[in-house]
This record gives C-alpha cells, structure tokens and sequence, in this order.
C-alpha cells in the first residue's frame, strides 16, 4: 500500500492542476484587443453625421454586437479571442478616410465600405488581410493609387472600387490573385497599359474597367483567361491599337464591349464564340468589311456603328433568332437593305427589334420591307431614301436622334434635353416618352436549387415573363428582357 502512495498523490495533483485549468477565466468572452484597437480608430478616422456608430463607443464589438460589425461566432482555437469577420458599413452617409489600421483585422472576410462619401486612398495594410474575400469601396470619392499589396491577398475573391476617382496604373502584383473571380475597377482615373500578366488569373470572370483613362494596346494574351465572360473597356483611349484576332477565340465569352476605345483596324471576328450575347465596338475607327461568320445564336445586340466600315451587310444577320438591335449606322455601308433580319425572330410577347442603317452608303432594297409591327428600321442618311415614295419607304427614312458616346444628343434638330453624362445612357427608342433615356441591361438568371431547378424547367417560358413583368413594373412600362438560365451544381 506505502508504494502505492506516490501513484494517489500524483493522481490528485494531475486532476487539481486540470480543473484548475479548465476553470480558469480565458480570453474566449472578449474581442482581440489588437483588433478592438483597429475598430476605433477605424471609427476616429471616420464622421458619423446620422450616429450610425454610436455603439462603438461601448462594450466589446462581438459581445455587445457593435453596429455592423459581424464577427466569428466561436473563439479562435489558437488564441480564444472572438475576431471580426465582416465590416458592413455600406451606404450610412460616412465621410472621412479608411485607416490603416484596417490591416490589424487580420482574419477579416468581407471590408464593404460601399456608397459612403469617403475620400483619401486604400491604405496598403489592406493588404495584410490575408483572409479577406470582398474588397468593396465602389461608390466613394476615394483617390491615389492602388496599392501593389493588395495583389498578394491569396483569398480575394472580387475587387469593386469603381465609382471613385482612384488613379495610377493597374498593378503588375494582381496577376497574383488565383482567386479573384471579379475587376470591377470602371468609372475611376486609372490609367496606362492594362498588364499583360492579368492573363495568368485562372478565375476571373468579370473584367469591368470602362470609363477610365487607360492607354496603350489591348494585350492579345487576355484570350487565355480560362473563366473570362465579360470583357468591358469602353471610353478608354487605346489610340492606334487594334483588336486582337485572339480575342475571337475566347469561347467563355458572354459580353465584349470596346466602345469608344480609339481602336483600328477590321472589325472583330467574332463567329468562334458559341455563347456571345453582346458586342459593341461602335465609336471606333474601325475599317474594312464586316465579319461574315455566323454569330451565337443567343446574341441579342450587335453594335458597330460610328466606324469607317464598308462592304456589304453580312446575310449572316438574318439568323439570329435572339437578336434585339443591330446597330450599322455611320458607316461606310453600300449594297442592299437586308429585307428578312427577323425572319426568325419569335415576336411573341413584348419582344422587339430595332434595326439601324442610318448614314451609310445603302443603295436599293433587297426585296419590299414588310417587318412585323414590332420591327423599327432607320435608313435616314442613304441614297436608298431618295427614292423613299417609289419604294414605300418614307416611315423609315425619318432623321432619328442619336447619341453620342457620353450619353449626349448629337441630332441638333431634336428637342430632347441630353441624357446625363455621369452614367452610361443611352436614348430609349421605344420608350412611352420619345426622349427618354435608359442604361443597357443584359441580365442571366441562375437557380442553384437543383429541386427546383427541375420543377421549374418545363415552365421557363412563364417564369420569364413573369419575371419581366415584375422586374421594374413600379417604374416604368419596359420590360427587362431575360435570356438564359443556366443550372449550377451544388447546394444552395
């Protein structure tokens, strides 16, 4: 029994030292002071007109749940401390500056600071969130340059800083960002060449930098993004570049929009891409024929008006069952109206089409025009329109205002006011007011529900009209037209 003795005693110590441990107060009920610290002076950085913050001055951020402050609902493992997960402070009026102490929210996911009245730059301890997933600061009047350390966020999942005044090149450092599926970068001052090396983004999907300042050529190598479906450089000045032929082969594509880029040389061929829904490479220089390939079927607007293109109008035009507008107008095109672009367009619903040849070189009809009611042909501007009694064709010869690439009316003899330049307008030709003006809307729908998918597939006719009936009935009397959906895997 005595050589049992040194076995109870140790066993009494081991459990006293475990309850001990166990009952101890740990870190677990508290913030991360380091990050506590960062969250005011986030909040010092920042003015509050409508008290949104108020609740910062008081408790512990995750504990006594600070206003739009989301954190992980268990503690760390490695340290016991709750951290922040989310920062959602979008549109509450806030003005002032991001701190860098933004960095010091190391385990962060999601920094939205969207649609406030922020100034100043993004700090470049940004990039010391190696957690994060969202970097959303669009909708601010934010300056300076992007910093080279936000390339290195291994997480980054999208970029949105559009809407702001941000300025400076793109840096070479986010070809290191595997994960970013969106560049929604537009409506800022960036300028210089677009990096070649983005072409090495195995995700990106989105590729939206129009309306800034950016200059140089069109990197070819952009056709080897694998994931790429929209490709949106408008109002930018890539003076003497022309569009790379690679650009035909990226089959991902869904949206290529080159408007008003400065750019030469021949019209894109864009027949390889299976699922094209939209191009617009309209204000341009371009010279040449028109590509005579045939086109996605699912294409609803083609654009190449305001070039110097000549030839004839392709007969592939004719094909193209989805089609909503075909812009050919101010160019140099001669030959004949085509008399069947609609021939197998389905007018049921409020579908329409619109069909511009204003200003060119057009001289006979191929055959009468006799286009269903919801067919709009322009051919004012055409040698074909000198002889508009002969061939019954007055009502499509009438002068139709047009607009420039700023949104601007260009038709001096119009009475409607210009659209407003601070957004991508454009005059809506079949709108209830004549002098209306709208912005572009291309529009997938995707229901990840397999379920329902399923249920829903046999009605998919009904669900968009429905849809489109609904979109924006409030405001006004245009429907939203929705033209594909696509089933995705995975669970909700």
């Amino acid at each position: 029994n005595g050589a049992m003795l040194p076995f109870y005693i140790c066993s009494a110590l081991f459990t006293l030292l475990y309850f001990a441990h166990v009952q101890q107060p740990t870190a677990a009920q508290i913030t991360a002071p380091w990050e506590v610290n960062a969250l005011r002076a986030i909040r010092g950085s920042l003015s509050d007109p409508n008290g949104f913050l108020n609740s910062w001055n008081r408790g512990d951020p995750c504990v006594a749940n600070w206003t739009r402050v989301i954190c992980y609902n268990v503690t760390a493992k490695d340290d016991g401390y709750f951290h922040v997960q989310e920062l959602q402070l979008l549109r509450l009026d806030l003005s002032g500056t991001l701190a860098p102490e933004l960095g010091q929210l190391s385990r962060m996911k999601i920094m939205d600071f969207m649609w406030n009245k922020i100034t100043g730059s993004i700090p470049k301890e940004v990039g010391n969130i190696t957690s994060l997933e969202l970097l959303l600061v669009n909708g601010n009047q934010l300056t300076g340059s992007l910093p080279e350390e936000i390339g290195f966020l291994p997480n980054l999942n999208r970029i949105q800083i559009d809407q702001n005044n941000i300025s400076g090149p793109i840096p070479k450092s986010f070809a290191n960002l595997n994960k970013t599926k969106h560049f929604h970068m537009n409506n800022n001052s960036l300028s210089g060449q677009i990096p070649p090396e983005l072409s090495r983004l195995p995700s990106l999907v989105h590729m939206l930098l129009d309306n800034n300042n950016l200059s140089g050529y069109l990197p070819p190598e952009l056709a080897q993004l694998p994931k790429l479906l929209i490709i949106q450089l408008d109002n930018n000045n890539f003076s003497g570049s022309s569009i790379p032929p690679s650009y035909g082969n990226i089959t991902t594509l869904l949206k290529l929009s080159l408007r008003n880029c400065s750019l030469e040389g021949p019209a894109p061929d864009v027949s390889g891409i299976p699922q094209l829904g939209y191009l617009d490479v309209s204000w341009n220089q371009l010279t040449g024929p028109i590509p005579s390939g045939q086109l996605a079927s699912n294409i609803t607007t083609i654009d190449f008006s305001h070039n110097r293109l000549n030839g004839s109008i392709p007969a592939s035009f004719s094909s193209l069952p989805n089609l909503q507008r075909l812009s050919l107008d101010n160019n140099n095109l001669d030959g004949s109206v085509p008399s069947d672009v609609w021939r197998n367009i389905d007018f049921s619903g409020n579908r329409s089409l619109i069909l511009d040849f204003q200003n060119n070189a057009l001289t006979n009809l191929s055959n009468p025009l006799t286009p269903p009611a919801n067919v709009t042909i322009m051919l004012s501007g055409n040698p074909v329109c000198q002889s508009q009694n002969q061939l019954n064709i007055a009502q499509y010869c009438q002068s139709t205002p047009e607009v420039n690439p700023g949104g601007g009316s260009i038709d001096n003899s119009s009475l409607c006011a210009p659209c407003a330049t601070d957004l991508p307008l454009e005059s809506v030709l079949k709108a209830p007011n004549p002098c209306s003006c709208g912005v572009p809307l291309y529009v997938d729908y995707r229901l990840k529900s397999p379920g329902f998918w399923d249920i829903l597939f046999p009605m998919k006719r009904s669900f968009r009209s429905t849809c489109r009936r609904g979109s924006f009935s409030t405001r006004t009397s245009w429907k939203l037209p929705l033209s594909c959906g696509k089933k995705a895997q995975g669970s909700r």
